[in-house]
């Protein structure tokens, strides 16, 4: 739909009035370009002149959404004759288009599958990248790599050696190959074995694929005993190995009971980075993991994001992923309805989204969650994702060289008590946590962060002014002009002038993404995209810092609460205070205990029991 023009509208500026007065309320997909004609954006709609509306409003958006709609020249628009019509061909456009504000996913290859071929006397089992019609045989899969492949037909020419040849390479055999030679496989192609004994060990592999461990251990083991009570001792042999295989492997599986098809999503974000992990569950087996680092331009919540993730990932490829019967989710994805109902129209049977699940899907969504973050720490601390970010920080501050070891410092406590502070060091690999510290701070005003922050910077950096201690290329402040000025005091005390100082205040909004950078050089407050690779390894260092020096202070907090209430108990002194400790594990187990039980303490006294007992209630 071409965009109407204004002769009061200035040039190159989008005249969204006027846009917005004609346009359809019905569903359909709208798209924005900029002046060059370059695709901006792809959105999807119930109501397309409701959303496109919202985008200029007054007030009320986030800045990244300004920033797209301050680059908008023309918007087209395609009426559809469903929502539902609208998600599938909203998908479409994004794999085709790839619009850099869009959420966009960088692995579209198909998911690997192991084939079993339709050979009628002998079959293999081999690796396929993506599904087809052709040549009839049985599917087993997706798996969520090839490495899940690999592993899966490792195990079954270990166990069942079944052959893995193409039938070409099969025909022309005329004696046994390597594989048979390291006995991982019977030699099918040249009958080393009969067809319905090889067609008894590929039930038993597909047994395998499907999920039924324990059926096909019952199996084997009925097979065994037969073997032995025919004296065929070998025989019985080879079907022992196979169980002890089978049952190690399902030892390995961290989830097998419950049956049932589902994808299993997971959402973890930090430091700018955002991570999707899909978990393949078949059969009630868990297959493995793929891990996703979509990139994403618009402020967006993580239901907005899966939303985003899930629409792509299972319709805007160019071969259609296999639909589950359920897809797990941690939040409430937008649109959820509507994704489930897109989801059943396209898999013919009924998908469900969900997250409010029990038992062993509990389980799954609880195991993909771990893996998102734990997959997002392990890329957030990578060497190759470290470098790229402090060449774009070398660039961000203009520094002459690219900071091999930085310090970042914050102030913990609670309503003044207990302050802590935390120095934490960051290198060329990431966090270097041999070198951090925590600074327990003493004789300030109670809540007196700007005397907390002197101290700290004191006692660190004296040394350093005396010749000892390693000296940092770049220093960060968590906190604003006030922190700051405070840091560059200290640094003016101590002659120490060659060492940048940078503060991260929160910014208004206080969330992630609106952080203000201030330079103690210049007083200069800048703020940086949020999608830039220098502010994420800001925000990496600032929450490490904020991490570590809330992690100091509440064991400070707690070892004091702890000594002090039994510190100030007549005639328990460090021997029997310690004894207390051991015996019941804490000072909550202490309270819970009568006087009785305090008195079986060794060196407790049923007087001195009792006396506890009343200073520890109050009485």
């Amino acid at each position: 739909m071409p965009t109407p023009s204004d002769p009061n509208q200035t040039p190159g500026e989008f005249d969204s009035k006027s846009f917005l007065k004609q346009l359809s309320e019905r569903a359909g997909v709208y798209r924005m370009y900029d002046s060059a004609g370059e695709i901006l954006y792809v959105g999807k709609a119930r109501n397309l002149k409701n959303r496109v509306s919202s985008y200029f409003r007054k007030t009320g958006l986030a800045p990244k959404t300004e920033a797209l709609v301050g680059k908008i020249h023309s918007i087209e628009v395609t009426i559809t004759g469903s929502e539902t019509e609208a998600l599938l061909l909203e998908q479409n456009l994004i794999k085709s288009l790839r619009p850099p504000y869009n959420i966009l996913l960088r692995d579209d290859k198909s998911y690997p599958y192991i084939y079993l071929s339709s050979h009628s006397d002998y079959p293999s089992l081999t690796f396929r990248r993506g599904r087809t019609k052709k040549g009839g045989g049985t599917w087993f899969g997706p798996f969520p790599s090839s490495g899940a492949v690999k592993e899966s037909l490792n195990v079954l020419q270990k166990v069942f050696k079944i052959r893995s040849c193409n039938e070409s390479y099969f025909r022309n055999r005329n004696r046994p190959c390597l594989q048979y030679q390291i006995n991982r496989c019977t030699a099918p192609c040249v009958e080393y074995i009969s067809p319905e004994e090889y067609q008894q060990d590929i039930r038993r592999a597909t047994m395998f694929l499907e999920g039924k461990n324990p059926v096909i251990i019952r199996d084997l083991m009925n097979a065994m005993e037969e073997a032995s009570s025919r004296l065929e001792f070998e025989k019985a042999a080879t079907y022992r190995d196979q169980v002890n295989h089978l049952r190690h492997v399902q030892e390995q599986q961290s989830v097998d009971g419950e049956g049932g098809d589902a994808d299993v999503i997971a959402i973890a974000q930090d430091a700018g980075v955002v991570c999707i992990v899909v978990i393949i569950v078949r059969g009630g087996r868990v297959l493995g993991t793929k891990d996703y680092f979509p990139k994403f331009s618009l402020e967006q919540t993580e239901g907005e994001l899966l939303a985003a993730f899930l629409g792509q990932y299972y319709f805007g490829g160019d071969t259609r992923r296999e639909i589950p019967n359920d897809i797990l989710v941690p939040v409430k994805v937008e649109g959820q309805e509507l994704l489930a109902e897109a989801l059943t129209e396209a898999a013919n049977r009924e998908t469900r989204v969900r997250g409010n699940v029990r038992g062993e899907r509990k389980r799954w969504l609880e195991l993909a969650m771990t893996n998102a973050q734990q997959t997002l720490l392990t890329h957030l601390a990578s060497k190759e994702t470290v470098y790229r970010r402090l060449l774009a920080l070398r660039d961000l501050l203009e520094l002459t060289e690219t900071p091999s070891r930085m310090e970042c410092f914050d102030i913990s406590h609670s309503h003044g008590e207990n302050t802590v502070a935390s120095c934490v060091v960051f290198d060329e690999n990431g966090p270097l946590k041999s070198d951090y510290r925590l600074y327990n701070i003493e004789g300030v005003k109670a809540g007196d962060d700007y005397a907390a922050m002197r101290q700290v910077l004191s006692r660190r950096y004296r040394r350093l002014a005396n010749g000892e201690g390693k000296k940092p290329d770049l220093v960060f402040i968590d906190g604003g002009k006030g922190q700051l000025n405070i840091a560059r005091e200290v640094f003016e005390e101590l002659n120490i002038s060659d060492i940048p100082l940078i503060g991260v205040a929160k910014g208004v909004t206080r969330r992630a993404g609106m952080e203000q950078l201030i330079d103690a050089m210049t007083d200069a407050v800048f703020r940086v995209p949020a999608d830039s690779p220098a502010l994420h390894l800001i925000q990496h260092i600032r929450d490490e810092s904020h991490r570590f020096a809330i992690t100091g202070h509440r064991a400070r907090r707690d070892k004091k609460r702890r000594q002090s209430t039994l510190e100030g108990i007549e005639g328990v002194g460090p021997k029997r205070r310690r004894e207390l400790i051991r015996y019941f594990g804490g000072i909550q187990g202490i309270r819970k205990a009568g006087v009785d039980e305090i008195a079986k303490v060794q060196g407790i006294s049923k007087a001195l029991a009792e006396t506890i007992y009343a200073a520890l209630h109050n009485e």
